[in-house]
């Protein structure tokens, strides 16, 4: 994929009643857009991720994959608040001259699709074949599909939800407390309150397997430790291996605009927001996934008209949408296939 960056000059207007100014957005394609400009797959990533999905969606595209670049003009941006090219906490505001850090606004998910509709509009992109997301990056394909109904064809909508649950807010505010409970993270400069970081990801990885997934992998040979045990070993890999890539302004901003997301605010509830959607829609659960359960996601199916909700079979939980990529690709290119599809009542 190639990267690029779009300058927008101006007042970004906020949600929440506050602004940014002249934002930046980094965004990441591949394939060709077609004359028409209507054969575009949009990709919203997740929590961590950045728009080169080749990085962290293995084997989805290219030539005959899922999303086929022979065919089809594959694009993916960077989301507000993040640290890999869009405006965030250590961009530099141009009011000040100085980072952002804590005085960096909070943002919601629809101010991240704001920040879509404004690339698009960019790039002049009048319709959108297939939009999709998982978890975070499913936010923001429903809230999009909502914003805008005529402009999505097709939205594939992976291991989410509708409304940040309360069990969902309690894992941030837990991750949160991790982070502010770094001294550090008082302080004004890049490498503020990574230890907490550290924790935060300890915490979240509790969410994106399960119990089972944990027992099986991080299982003991040697039955007579005292310490030293495997899965305290994973625990501080995985945050060494996010603490040199993000930071933890960055991570507290999203984590504060994942709360922000329901789709019902200021609209009459989810349930009449999400009767707005046109596009022919599949609804994909991951059965051991205890951050956004199946049940909760078969509820927005029922809501959603020209839409399907299928279960898929994963030993890993949440982490299962990056995991069983040939699952995937063999259900969404099933449900691209059908030319109609009637409403599926679970």
């Amino acid at each position: 994929m190639k990267e690029y960056q779009y300058q927008y000059k101006g007042e970004f207007r906020l949600e929440n009643g506050q602004s940014l100014h002249d934002i930046q957005i980094t965004y990441h394609t591949a394939g060709e857009l077609n004359a028409a400009k209507d054969n575009v797959i949009w990709i919203c990533h997740a929590l961590t991720a950045n728009s080169n999905v080749t990085e962290w969606w293995p084997n989805m595209i290219g030539d005959e994959l899922l999303f086929d670049t022979s065919n089809y003009f594959i694009i993916c941006a960077n989301i507000l608040g993040s640290c890999y090219g869009t405006t965030g906490p250590l961009s530099i505001n141009p009011l000040t001259g100085d980072p952002y850090y804590h005085s960096f606004p909070l943002i919601t998910i629809r101010d991240m699709v704001k920040a879509h509709e404004l690339l698009r509009n960019e790039l002049d992109i009048r319709n959108i074949y297939k939009l999709i997301g998982a978890s975070i990056g499913g936010f923001q394909a429903l809230e999009w599909s909502i914003i805008n109904p005529s402009l999505i064809e097709n939205l594939v909508f992976i291991a989410s939800g509708s409304f940040a649950s309360p069990w969902n807010i309690a894992f941030n505010e837990s991750q949160s407390l991790a982070i502010h409970a770094d001294p550090t993270f008082g302080d004004n400069c890049e490498k503020a309150g990574l230890s907490g970081l550290r924790a935060a990801r300890s915490i979240a990885l509790l969410s994106y397997r399960n119990a089972i997934t944990y027992n099986y992998t991080q299982q003991e040979a040697e039955l007579d430790k005292l310490d030293s045990f495997k899965a305290i070993s994973y625990q501080r890999y995985q945050g060494d291996k996010l603490i040199k890539r993000f930071n933890a302004f960055s991570y507290n901003s999203i984590i504060k605009a994942f709360n922000t997301h329901n789709v019902g605010r200021n609209r009459g509830g989810v349930e009449q927001a999400l009767t707005k959607i046109k596009a022919k829609t599949l609804l994909i659960g991951i059965t051991s996934d205890i951050l956004f359960y199946p049940e909760e996601i078969k509820l927005v199916q029922q809501q959603i008209k020209n839409s399907k909700y299928v279960e898929i079979e994963s030993f890993y939980g949440h982490d299962g949408f990056l995991i069983e990529t040939k699952r995937l690709t063999r259900i969404i290119k099933n449900f691209l296939n059908v030319k109609k599809i009637e409403s599926c009542k679970n």
